[in-house]
């Protein structure tokens, strides 16, 4: 369908696009925008399959421009801790999940093997086709993302398998001082996560 609706939008039609509903679980093969492009246009696709050049088949290597974002950066807190950047972007989705995805800590955690099996298959084979690497991790986030989170964590029942992560992850952001997240400007990429991105549609 991808394929099909992105040849229609490079010949000038107007494409009524899907939309896919975490919380239903379904998806809505016309409940997205409608779009239409001309040649002054820009077309942003993002996703999990984005630097695969399969999916953009049908455009020259010099007509896309390949932007791989992911938060990048550790911080170490002495010589055998450290916060790791999968332990960031694994706090954020469970953030993210909670607020607009309906699934609680332990599922997030409970996909985690998962998605990062996703990343192995289809994002880093994929990364040299990069045109450009930017590192979306931000100095404030664990502080503010805490205040969402903590309360998440501590939600998992003892005797669930998530349960082991959820104590880690729990341990990591006790080392952080919350920041309540009003002071984060609705631009941020932090948004996409705790919401009230001036970004969505």
């Amino acid at each position: 369908m991808f394929q099909e609706q992105l040849g229609r939008l490079l010949k000038g039609e107007t494409v009524k696009t899907a939309n896919y509903d975490f919380k239903r679980g379904k998806s809505e093969p016309r409940g997205g925008p409608e779009l239409k492009v001309d040649h002054h246009s820009i077309l942003m696709l993002e996703g999990i399959h984005g630097l695969n050049p399969a999916l953009l088949a049908q455009i020259g290597k010099e007509e896309a421009f390949r932007v791989f974002i992911c938060p990048l950066a550790q911080l170490p807190f002495d010589r055998a801790t450290r916060l790791h950047a999968s332990d960031v972007r694994l706090i954020r989705r469970i953030v993210r999940d909670r607020h607009s995805r309906g699934y609680n800590a332990a599922d997030t955690i409970t996909r985690w093997d998962s998605v990062r099996a996703g990343e192995r298959k289809h994002i880093f084979p994929f990364q040299h086709h990069a045109d450009a690497v930017f590192d979306s991790s931000l100095i404030y986030e664990i502080a503010v993302l805490k205040v969402y989170a903590e309360r998440y964590l501590l939600e998992v029942p003892r005797q669930d398998r998530a349960w082991l992560t959820a104590f880690r992850l729990l341990g990591l952001v006790d080392r952080f001082v919350a920041l309540y997240p009003d002071r984060v400007p609705p631009t941020s990429i932090l948004r996409e996560f705790i919401g009230g991105s001036s970004f969505q549609y």
